[in-house]
């Protein structure tokens, strides 16, 4: 797990963003030393559970095996996956990261809507690395 980067789980799962004091603007992944935006020069930032839903602004598959520091198994045949981009509902900022298993291109559309969940990035013996997938709104996990 990204230290800072989610919390919770289940239905209470949400992505960690920070949002300046100053001119409100919220970023993701989080910031802790300096507001992004090039027109406000504030520091005083602050934790923020972004929102759950959004609506897919684009999407695509992945037919290739990542690099590192992508974690992946070169024994076990290479599984493609959905990436999307969501726009969050409230902060309105776009957000990456892949669709839930099961979930194709095929099943997705732009302006779609989907909400954030728990995932597995990798897994051992010993602990599984959490990470986000988009799922649509309503399917099962």
């Amino acid at each position: 797990m990204v230290t800072g980067w989610f919390t919770g789980e289940g239905d209470d799962f949400r992505l960690l963003g920070t949002r300046c004091a100053s001119c409100r603007t919220v970023f993701f992944p989080r910031e802790d030393t300096h507001c992004r935006n090039p027109h406000c020069a504030g520091d005083d930032l602050e934790e923020v559970p972004l929102s759950r839903t959004g609506r897919i602004w684009s999407y695509t598959d992945s037919h290739y095996r990542p690099p590192s520091p992508y974690v992946s198994d070169p024994e076990l045949p290479w599984e493609p996956y959905a990436l999307i981009a969501v726009e969050l509902e409230a902060e309105r900022i776009v957000v990456l990261g892949q669709a839930a298993p099961g979930v194709t291109v095929a099943a997705l559309t732009v302006g779609m809507e989907v909400e954030v969940v728990p995932g597995v990035l990798h897994e051992d013996a010993r602990t599984a690395w959490t990470t986000w997938h988009w799922r649509p709104r309503g399917a099962a996990v």
